[in-house]
């Protein structure tokens, strides 16, 4: 069930036609190979512009620009009144910085393998393209999992005569809910299966997902294992050595701290030789040589390249999303996990006794988490109370869904269980 033939990978370190990559990496302590872990982090928000009062535990949702990525997209505005500033080598070096800078968060040796994209929904549409599957077989997900990775497996089992398998999680009032979740996943893949599409952690609640074990399954059965990381990846470690998806998608504009309408993907050697949707020029080999562009050639930059998305050079987002990534790389993303956990334990014991339901922590992420209140149907008033206590989280699902990061302290802590007391 494998997507297209592998054919070998472009030597790591190296951007294709180009050489070296790290020329374009910034020198520095977070960028020199593997991350410096912190002892422990301390609140980040005067990095942030968040206003006075409020309390935005809601990073899931949308993450607050941080002062150095709004100063890159002001400074990416400015440079366009003069595009003749704009030099051809900038098509292409802020690429690379990007792909350098996000291939050292996912530990992803090889830069090639990243590709720019503006939505999880264009990364997922480009693995499914490149599908090898037959009638009769099937597609694993999950139940309520995010609709971006649920439409386009959606399409393509009409298309093509596959079966959906949507597994079920046990009732959220069962001990071992997650454990027996993972088991029930791993029991619906099978010979047939030719797609696995999972997140890191569901996006309504929480609960992680055993990505190790599940891609090991995957692989037996020779299924493509495809993960949507954009609830976990910047805020919980992902190890593409380690989990070996053979895709990897993420929006950029939630636990990556970057802009809207940029997003990244990591694609393995089952797509060195994959279809792109788009045929644009400035994926193609020698494309740096813009007085040739009229000479035309069929074969692509090496990797994940070729999956660029059109206009992939933006001059306002990418700066943003590269100065983004730095801060994650400074503060490092177990740091960030340490510090959401040292914030968010007490928030979960307290509000375990007094009833609600939240995912056993072994099960989950410490930097999102979906509670469950004692009384069903007591949501709604509950929301009214959060938005008069100025907290901001989602409601998604059955879960009111919270989400902490450096940000967020102590106050916003004591705001949220005043606002949740029953």
């Amino acid at each position: 069930m494998q997507a297209v033939v592998d054919r070998g990978a472009t030597p790591a370190g190296g951007i294709p036609g180009r050489g070296s990559v790290e020329p374009f990496v910034r020198r520095g302590a977070a960028y020199t190979g593997a991350a410096i872990r912190p002892a422990m982090l301390t609140c980040q928000k005067s990095h942030f512009a968040l206003p006075e009062g409020l309390h935005y535990l809601n990073c899931a949702y949308m993450a607050p620009l941080a002062r150095a990525v709004r100063a890159a997209g002001i400074a990416g505005i400015d440079r366009r009144v003069a595009p003749h500033l704009i030099r051809p080598r900038d098509f292409f070096e802020e690429s690379d910085l990007v792909r350098c800078l996000f291939s050292r968060i996912v530990n992803a040796p090889d830069p090639n393998r990243i590709a720019i994209v503006p939505s999880v929904s264009y990364g997922l549409a480009t693995v499914a393209r490149n599908v090898r599957a037959s009638a009769g077989d099937n597609i694993v997900v999950l139940a309520e999992q995010f609709p971006s990775n649920v439409y386009t497996w959606r399409r393509l089992c009409a298309e093509r005569g596959l079966t959906l398998r949507t597994v079920p999680p046990p009732p959220h009032q069962d001990g071992g809910r997650a454990a027996q979740w993972n088991a029930r996943v791993l029991t619906a893949i099978d010979r047939r299966t030719a797609v696995v599409a999972l997140p890191q952690v569901h996006w309504t609640d929480g609960t992680l997902f055993d990505l190790e074990r599940v891609g090991q399954r995957a692989r037996e059965c020779r299924a493509l294992f495809v993960v949507d990381g954009t609830q976990s990846v910047g805020a919980l470690p992902f190890d593409t050595q380690q989990i070996q998806p053979d895709a990897m998608v993420c929006a950029g504009y939630k636990w990556l701290l970057g802009p809207y309408s940029v997003g990244l993907a990591y694609y393995g050697r089952a797509f060195d030789d994959g279809t792109p949707l788009e045929e644009g020029w400035i994926t193609r080999r020698d494309s740096e040589a813009f007085a040739d562009l009229v000479r035309y050639r069929d074969d692509y930059h090496g990797g994940a390249i070729r999956f660029d998305v059109g206009e992939r050079s933006n001059f306002t987002l990418l700066p943003m999303l590269a100065a983004a990534l730095e801060l994650v790389l400074r503060w490092t993303v177990p740091a960030i996990q340490d510090y959401c956990r040292s914030l968010t334990t007490g928030i979960t014991q307290t509000l375990r006794a007094r009833g609600y339901w939240i995912e056993e922590d072994q099960w989950r992420g410490a930097h999102l988490f979906g509670l469950r209140p004692p009384e069903t149907g007591h949501t709604a008033s509950l929301s009214d109370r959060l938005q008069a206590r100025h907290v901001s989280v989602s409601l998604r699902g059955d879960a009111i869904r919270v989400s902490s990061h450096l940000y967020n302290d102590a106050e916003d802590a004591e705001a949220l269980l005043d606002a949740l007391a029953v």
